[in-house]
């Protein structure tokens, strides 16, 4: 469901790179107090089960009841927990690099890889046991910090991201002094966007930019 929502979101020819979530220490801290009161919950009504079920007591089936009731409460909480980790995503496309985030109502935070000015990575000491850290992006944009927290795998991330942001400036770098090489520059321009580097809107302010230096 998570992967169907992520590809209706991506643009004409926008190819995803990486895809990573928080470290599974995020989900095991929400989850592990659900797992203790389920476990409590259910040895509580099987003992007492077993106790009544022995002197044929009519609260037996209460007692059943009761617990199955309780039980509901730390799976359905837990449940929202798992969901809430599936969902939430980080992701470095050919373009930005987004957070997406909720089961029901979406929260999408994006940031295009030309607005990128700075990345931070930050590990602690157990974070480089167990491999995970926090990315700062610093971008131009109005937000901008992007901070994604414990995530998995950050130096695979950070690495992926830099590579994504070299390569858009290197395949959309605009010269800024001459014109004689302008004509070839937007042949080059039309030619990422017949292989979906570049939308058309994209293509049509490079070109413009290009022209207005002629």
């Amino acid at each position: 469901m998570a992967g169907n929502y992520l590809q209706s979101l991506m643009g004409e020819h926008e190819n995803i790179i990486l895809t990573t979530r928080h470290h599974w220490f995020i989900l095991a801290s929400s989850i592990i107090l659900e797992i203790f009161f389920i476990l409590i919950i259910f040895i509580a009504t099987l003992f007492g089960s077993i106790a009544l079920a022995n002197i044929q007591s009519p609260a037996l089936f209460f007692v059943v009841i009761g617990g199955f009731l309780l039980l509901l409460i730390p799976i359905a909480t837990g449940t929202r927990d798992v969901l809430n980790w599936t969902n939430h995503q980080f992701i470095i496309t050919n373009r930005r690099v987004m957070q997406i985030s909720g089961i029901i109502n979406k929260s999408i935070i994006d940031s295009s890889l030309e607005k990128v000015n700075d990345i931070k990575m930050e590990i602690s000491a157990l974070g480089r046991v167990f491999d995970y850290g926090d990315i700062e992006i610093l971008t131009a944009s109005e937000l901008g910090v992007n901070k994604f927290k414990q995530i998995e795998n950050p130096v695979r991330f950070k690495t992926a991201l830099l590579n994504a942001k070299a390569l858009l400036e290197q395949t959309v770098g605009i010269p800024t002094e001459g014109t004689s090489d302008i004509p070839s520059m937007i042949g080059k321009l039309a030619d990422l966007r017949t292989l979906g580097v570049l939308s058309e809107e994209e293509f049509q302010q490079k070109k413009s930019d290009l022209l207005s230096k002629m």
